[in-house]
């Protein structure tokens, strides 16, 4: 499999994709490509609009999207040269996904060597459930139960920050949350600006300040760029 999985789509300050753009160049290659986009992660914004937003980044690089909400989508799916996730809702995003017939036919094709590009709820789509989203459930999907490109689950945005005079769970503490009910499930909290890249049995975490790495009865692990994490697959 080969799997890009961004934390966000924009850094402060930047254009949308511009971070990441080009290591997704390295990704898809230079040969243009047909890329069907998935943007049923989006709720309050018009489905048509974040298509051109992506079609104008992936233009750059001499690929065409198409997205799935305009086309019709089992045939778009067996064409396709390659898939973008975005972000959103991810219950949303799983919702529509599940209800449209999508998530098992893009997963097969992921699994066959199409490659699968994603951020933040897309990339909470590659893991096994989608239990580890930051998101509000505004949405009811059918079950939590994902793609399963990777056997882990993935915490996108994350971030160690606490605010002050402010009595809610920090991050960590939804994480711990999380292992206590799931403890063989490692989790990585993936920092803003960085990405997991998937070649294979080959697994790296690149870009930006890096990510953390929680597991059940280990101590948390920071994690730089450039880190070897195949050994999570």
């Amino acid at each position: 499999m080969r799997l890009l999985l961004l934390s966000n789509s924009r850094n402060p300050g930047r254009d949308f994709l511009a971070h990441a753009l080009p290591e997704v160049g390295r990704f898809f290659g230079p040969a243009p490509r047909r890329l069907l986009f998935f943007p049923f992660a989006s709720v309050r914004f018009s489905l048509d609009g974040y298509a051109a937003r992506v079609r104008r980044a992936f233009h750059r690089l001499g690929h065409e999207t198409v997205s799935a909400h305009r086309v019709p989508l089992g045939r778009a799916i067996r064409a396709a040269d390659g898939f973008v996730v975005g972000g959103g809702n991810t219950f949303r995003l799983l919702q529509v996904m599940q209800q449209r017939g999508a998530l098992e036919a893009v997963a097969e094709r992921v699994r066959a060597g199409v490659p699968y590009l994603s951020w933040s709820a897309g990339s909470n789509l590659a893991c096994p459930t989608i239990r580890t989203t930051n998101d509000m459930p505004v949405a009811e999907p059918a079950s939590q139960s994902a793609m399963a490109l990777v056997p882990f689950q993935i915490n996108p945005h994350y971030t160690e920050r606490t605010l002050g005079r402010h009595g809610g769970e920090t991050r960590d503490e939804r994480i711990a949350e999380f292992l206590a009910l799931h403890p063989r499930v490692p989790v990585i909290g993936l920092r803003e600006g960085s990405l997991l890249r998937r070649e294979g049995p080959e697994l790296r975490l690149l870009l930006g300040p890096g990510a953390r790495l929680f597991r059940q009865g280990r101590r948390r692990r920071d994690l730089r760029a450039g880190a070897d994490l195949s050994f999570l697959l």
